[in-house]
């Protein structure tokens, strides 16, 4: 059986876009941040992925955090791709604002280093850039259970392992900031307004924080009014979910660290800006969500009632990371005599 055609390292921009309209053809870099040698199943199914594009990439970027052992066995497994070293701070924030830097094409497109691509998916984000005030667009994220989806686990809370959630919209529309393991953006946009904050997200620790892209994207379209961020669920993309994120206690876990990261997030970009679409999530979605566990369970399915309790439990993890987050930078501020935010 023969494998996926070799991806050049420097395609040329005319053999990027095979039937693509001319009014569509862009260049296009993916990069793919990889941190550790327990992935490498994954990380070789991800790069095989963006291989067989319908519409091909014309680079392919791994960025290695701070792993010169990964570094060199990506280098001689994968010759077809361009293999660099996170030349900034530890974390997944230094590891793209590298791929930013050493990409050349027209777009860059992100893609988690446990994901797999559908085979039009640069094709479907590259088809939102016909809009000139497009700046970004992302797509839609599928949980891939190493196990069964856990019955408890409400679709609202999905955002926990990375993937689309209810609540977002079903068709293309118009977002405040994509999600970062399926996104793409002008290239151009870094120039003018930096890259990825690199004490946002995860970096040295070990909780899992998170809002890289948020904090970015917020940044993006209050320094370049009128700039579209747009959300295309053609452009689709699967998530592998370990078991370990199946868990109760990952999920607990998770949505305190979402909280002390939108803390971070609401320093940077500020409350208004930074809780926008929380608040809306929060007000309609959630309760909608309790609401429909609690009509299912009613129905027969018992399991709605721990959906239900998720839900609130979840809501209640996150809440209380926020307020840590934002208590301390308080006291820090107090001690030192610093500025209000």
């Amino acid at each position: 059986m023969t494998g996926p055609a070799p991806l050049s390292t420097r395609r040329r921009p005319e053999t990027a876009t095979r039937g693509t309209p001319e009014r569509t053809r862009r260049t296009v870099s993916v990069v793919v941040c990889v941190y550790t040698e327990d992935r490498l199943d994954d990380i070789a199914a991800a790069l095989d992925s963006i291989r067989v594009q319908t519409h091909p990439a014309d680079e392919l970027i791994v960025v290695v955090d701070h792993n010169p052992a990964l570094y060199r066995r990506l280098r001689r497994e994968h010759p077809d791709a361009i293999v660099v070293a996170n030349r900034e701070e530890r974390g997944l924030s230094g590891g793209k604002n590298t791929g930013v830097a050493t990409a050349t094409g027209e777009i860059v497109a992100f893609l988690d280093d446990d994901a797999v691509a559908d085979p039009g998916w640069l094709a479907h984000l590259l088809t939102g850039y016909d809009d000139p005030s497009t700046v970004g667009v992302g797509g839609l994220t599928r949980p891939l259970w190493a196990r069964r989806r856990p019955s408890w686990f409400p679709e609202e809370f999905d955002w926990t392992v990375g993937c689309t959630y209810r609540g977002m919209p079903t068709g293309r529309s118009p977002v405040r900031n994509l999600m970062g393991g399926n996104a793409s953006f002008r290239r151009e946009v870094f120039a003018q307004v930096g890259g990825f904050r690199t004490g946002i997200g995860r970096g040295r620790g070990k909780r899992p924080l998170g809002c890289e892209e948020t904090e970015f994207c917020i940044r993006l379209s209050q320094e370049r009014p009128g700039a579209v961020l747009l959300y295309e669920p053609r452009a689709a993309i699967g998530h592998r979910i370990p078991g370990e994120r199946s868990r109760f206690g990952y999920f607990r876990t998770r949505c305190y660290a979402e909280g002390l990261s939108k803390a971070q997030v609401t320093r940077s970009v500020g409350s208004a800006d930074g809780l926008s679409s929380e608040r809306a999530h929060v007000v309609k979605t959630l309760p909608r969500g309790v609401l429909r566990g609690l009509a299912q369970a009613v129905r027969g399915d018992l399991s709605g009632v721990s959906r239900a309790t998720a839900i609130v439990l979840g809501l209640g993890f996150t809440t209380a990371g926020y307020a840590v987050g934002r208590l301390s930078r308080s006291f820090r501020r107090a001690s030192t005599g610093g500025d209000r935010d």
